[in-house]
């Protein structure tokens, strides 16, 4: 039998260049089946086509056809973010350029738990952490798997750098934070009220004061999922300095407004943070994953230092080979770093800027047409992209099926919130070809499932 084709090595090109016309002719000839922005019939329909797919998954003898098929109808059923009627997630449309260069990652197939396994990728890493680390004010950055790792690696750090810390959060956290205590076996966060959504600097001042001096760890929000909002942080950051605590900010979705001069003056106070996440598969366009855990003082990530002779032997260590056990709690680990550098380069600040500038702009034009529309009622004016909306007079039932009656039909992906006690749709605009047009189309269609909806 002939091994099949290698991705990398000299005949790597040459091995992969038809199969990618068969992936391409399959995007296509799938995202032509779909029609819209997701699958219609719901998840037993879906799980039928895919079933018919993919038929044996290991058969006795392998089918040369699979890569088309498989590849047709996963984008026959998948939710397109690249759909301007996709909007319920933090779940951007990735930057082709972006989506190339990971192609080229997954060929060459660096790992980064040891130089001799990814000498470019280590530097490339090295060089571009410390760029973005620079843009928060930090000295340095880890890259890890979006907010959920770069939460818990936060909680982590404190927890090793301040025995006995305990997690203060704002009733609108992440959940990650919460999850973050539990695997770390830190005792329940501490929550403080965020009656407007945002976390209530008066609270955390009583929060604190109740709590040891220097054992607390408070971590703050600069973009919420539910509503894209960004809590106090020049408050919260002169409490953490008065009563000594440790301040963590979760900017994973809020982060990309760095690049944007029109938006930045929003993240004042994320500077003075001891670690941030930030998320650039959110409004960094990146194909996930390509999340970043900023450290405000270096020497804090020592505490991850760890020892394995065939990964990083102290001799080869002492002769100048760089350790990467120590950037991760990860062992083997992909370049995520290369689609986050060429993007960074092919873009520069500007062309980020544009599109954060464009995606924000979008939800004050959709909260202007709800405004002004009778049908409905806007929750606020939105922050970042996040915009809140439900049908005016409509009961919490009524709001969750039309947004269940939309998915089901593949007509538009919505999302959900519960703020004030009550449910909201939500619209999270983040891709850049999204029209005003659309939006008006987006309207019309949470109207029309409204009045095929029964009460």
């Amino acid at each position: 039998m002939t091994a099949p084709p290698l991705a990398s090595g000299p005949q790597g090109p040459g091995a992969l260049e038809p199969l990618l016309d068969t992936v391409l002719t399959a995007l296509r000839e799938g995202a032509h089946e779909r029609g819209g922005p997701l699958p219609a019939g719901g998840p037993q329909a879906v799980t039928a086509r895919m079933r018919d797919a993919l038929g044996d998954p290991l058969p006795a003898q392998g089918d040369p056809d699979a890569l088309h098929r498989l590849v047709r109808a996963l984008a026959a059923g998948t939710a397109d973010p690249a759909d301007p009627l996709c909007t319920a997630h933090l779940h951007t449309p990735p930057l082709a350029v972006a989506a190339a260069a990971d192609l080229a990652a997954s060929a060459l197939n660096p790992s980064l738990d040891s130089w001799d396994q990814a000498p470019a990728a280590s530097a490339l890493e090295a060089l571009v952490t410390r760029a973005l680390a620079a843009e928060t004010g930090a000295a340095d950055a880890l890259v890890t798997t979006g907010g959920t790792e770069s939460n818990q690696l936060a909680v982590l750090l404190a927890r090793e750098t301040h025995p006995g810390v305990r997690l203060i959060i704002g009733a609108n956290a992440h959940h990650s934070l919460t999850r973050a205590a539990w695997l770390l076996g830190l005792p329940e966060p501490l929550t403080v009220p965020a009656p407007s959504g945002t976390l209530d600097p008066a609270a955390l001042d009583h929060a604190l004061s109740q709590t040891p001096a220097r054992t607390a760890l408070v971590a703050a929000t600069a973009g919420t999922t539910d509503a894209g909002l960004i809590d106090p942080l020049p408050e919260i950051a002169d409490l953490c300095e008065t009563h000594g605590a440790r301040l963590h900010i979760d900017a994973a979705y809020g982060g990309g407004l760095l690049f944007s001069d029109h938006h930045r003056p929003a993240l004042d106070g994320l500077t003075r943070a001891h670690t941030i996440t930030l998320d650039l598969h959110k409004l960094g366009w990146q194909p996930a994953a390509a999340g970043f855990l900023a450290v405000r003082d270096a020497a804090d990530l020592a505490v991850l230092t760890h020892r394995a002779d065939y990964l990083n032997a102290d001799d080869d260590t002492h002769a100048g080979l760089p350790d990467l056990l120590g950037r991760s709690l990860r062992t083997t680990r992909r370049p995520d770093i290369l689609k986050t550098a060429v993007t960074l380069k092919t873009l520069g600040r500007a062309g980020l800027a544009a599109l954060v500038d464009h995606v924000c702009a979008l939800a004050q034009d959709l909260a202007a047409l709800i405004e002004a529309h009778p049908a409905f009622e806007l929750y606020d004016r939105p922050t970042i992209s996040t915009v809140l909306f439900r049908p005016a007079g409509a009961s919490d039932d009524t709001v969750a099926a039309v947004r269940r009656k939309l998915l089901h039909d593949g007509r538009a992906v919505i999302g959900r919130a519960v703020l004030d006690g009550r449910l909201w749709l939500k619209a999270t605009l983040l891709n850049p070809h999204t029209r005003p047009g659309d939006l008006a189309t987006l309207l019309k269609l949470v109207e029309l499932a409204e009045g095929h909806t029964p009460t």
